[in-house]
């Protein structure tokens, strides 16, 4: 198996810069911040594990390669097709950044089919009666927190990490 560079280490030095998947990859991850850049870092290394484990140099991948790891996803993985969506326009994007840096002539994931993905999530989320249980169950508990917790997520439509990274102090007026 090769050892390819941790996506979320920047070139440090001339060797690593030498490097041009390393310097790629930390150009591609620049762009983000925060929890975005984690999770397409990770959607970056399922991509750089998989070519390690079957073969194509990245940067010397072409499509039919792509295609293979879609269907790797799909097949192997069953990942759902939002998920194999997303997980590809993340290597389509580290394509595309090498293109506007002048390490690759065109993307190989430039035509490379995605699986369609319906408009509007199949998840679905409370009715409002479920909701209003939850909020009543949440109001009795002994910990007031669950209350304000689920209050946040439900009424502000916050997402967890939102709602967990909250301080009262983000009111503004206290």
């Amino acid at each position: 198996m090769m050892n390819f560079p941790t996506p979320a280490s920047a070139p440090s030095d001339r060797t690593s810069c030498a490097d041009p998947l390393r310097l790629a990859v930390a150009a591609y991850l620049a762009r983000f911040k925060g929890s975005s850049r984690k999770h397409t870092e990770s959607d970056l290394r399922c991509f750089l594990a998989w070519c390690a484990e079957h073969g194509p140099d990245p940067l010397a991948a072409r499509r039919p390669h792509l295609e293979l790891y879609i269907r790797w996803m799909q097949e192997i993985r069953r990942f759902k097709p939002s998920t194999v969506s997303r997980r590809f326009s993340v290597v389509a994007g580290l394509y595309r950044t090498c293109v506007i840096d002048g390490l690759l002539e065109h993307s190989p994931a430039e035509h490379v089919r995605r699986p369609s993905v319906p408009p509007e999530s199949p998840t679905l989320g409370f009715t409002h009666l479920q909701f209003e249980a939850l909020l009543i169950a949440a109001r009795e508990s002994p910990n007031i927190c669950d209350f304000a917790l689920v209050a946040m997520l439900g009424l502000l439509c916050l997402r967890i990490f939102e709602a967990t990274g909250a301080d009262i102090t983000d009111l503004g007026w206290l």
